[in-house]
């Protein structure tokens, strides 16, 4: 995995604090971005990016979309959804959401810390907490909700080189987006940004202690 290989709980909790910018699905493409003149207003969500602690290294949370979902259908996303008005903030609103997506108790939780708002195509302001999960947690998938709950490599999706960019057609345009398969799976579009979002404060942290 090069340089990204065999990363560690502290360099997590070190990457979190680091300053970040904010990050949306126009980072490739700007020019839609453009279109939209100006700013709109954005709906606020958060999603529980857990990392866990297994004996062959950290891993990460992930879910599978059902397919017949009316939205976002047989995608893969971190457990999340919108920020209600009862929720304290984003932490609160990210566990309450990944408690009611895939049964995760609160008090399995150690919250790192929130890192770059992530502006979706369809209108939110996504923010990404980082957490320390339980590996020992039970998990079960709320129906509806999530067809699979899974864990993947903290070692690959953070490493470079199997962040790719892809695109498609929508509204009769071509648009770029990021994309790390694996194992059979296709992590894309605002999932993959936010992993490429803590990927690229790990890879700074990495450069700075290469220097020092």
């Amino acid at each position: 995995m090069g340089r990204m290989s065999g990363l560690s709980r502290s360099e997590i909790e070190r990457a979190v604090r680091l300053a970040g910018a904010r990050r949306s699905d126009y980072d490739l493409n700007p020019e839609i971005k453009r279109a939209l003149n100006g700013a709109r207003p954005l709906r606020p969500a958060a999603v529980l990016c857990g990392v866990v602690e297994r004996r062959h290294g950290l891993s990460v949370i992930l879910t599978q979309r059902p397919t017949t979902m009316r939205e976002h259908a047989g995608q893969i996303a971190f457990p999340g959804g919108k920020i209600d008005a009862t929720d304290a903030d984003a932490v609160s609103a990210a566990l309450r959401e990944a408690e009611e997506e895939v049964g995760l108790p609160r008090a399995a939780v150690e919250v790192l810390g929130v890192i770059d708002p992530y502006e979706t195509g369809t209108g939110f302001r996504v923010e990404p907490v980082v957490a320390i999960v339980d590996p020992s947690a039970p998990l079960r998938p709320e129906p509806g909700e999530v067809e699979e709950i899974f864990e993947a490599p903290l070692d690959f999706l953070m490493d470079p080189a199997n962040l790719k960019r892809h695109s498609g057609e929508w509204g009769g345009k071509t648009r770029l987006y990021y994309a790390i398969p694996w194992e059979g799976r296709y992590i894309w579009g605002a999932t993959a940004g936010m992993l490429k979002s803590l990927a690229d404060r790990i890879a700074a942290l990495q450069g700075v202690r290469a220097a020092e």
